[in-house]
């Protein structure tokens, strides 16, 4: 049996950077209590990753990458018109487990910035 009302997960994703301007990632649930960004579906999920800039350098998000896309365990990603927010979407259909690297711009340069590898897990319950 589906469920239609699904679940919703939300994170915030800082980025600082490190003494030799290294990208840090650090995730953290609404009330700012650490994370490390994976997430265990076990229904129909929304996954956001709100973006905190506090590097200066005007990131913004602009997809997610993933070494296997056509798994079926993420059927979709959104992003903000701003860059701010990026959202998945799992129909939890699929058993098993898939990585992903955020893809960010900067305004500094035309290089792109890559996460760390976040997982989602699926445990379907049908």
């Amino acid at each position: 049996m589906s469920n239609t009302q699904g679940q919703a997960t939300f994170f915030k994703l800082t980025v600082t950077l490190n003494k030799k301007e290294v990208p840090v990632f650090t995730y953290t649930n609404l009330d700012d209590s650490p994370v490390c960004g994976n997430v265990v579906v076990s229904q129909y999920s929304s996954i956001s990753y709100q973006l905190i800039d506090k590097t200066g350098k005007g990131l913004k998000f602009v997809g997610a990458a993933f070494t296997t896309p056509f798994d079926n365990i993420i059927n979709a990603i959104t992003i903000s018109s701003d860059g701010t927010l990026i959202q998945l979407t799992d129909l939890d259909e699929t058993p098993g487990n898939t990585g992903f690297q955020f893809v960010l711009s900067n305004s500094s340069n035309t290089l792109q910035v890559l996460s760390p590898d976040p997982q989602v897990i699926n445990t379907p319950e049908h």
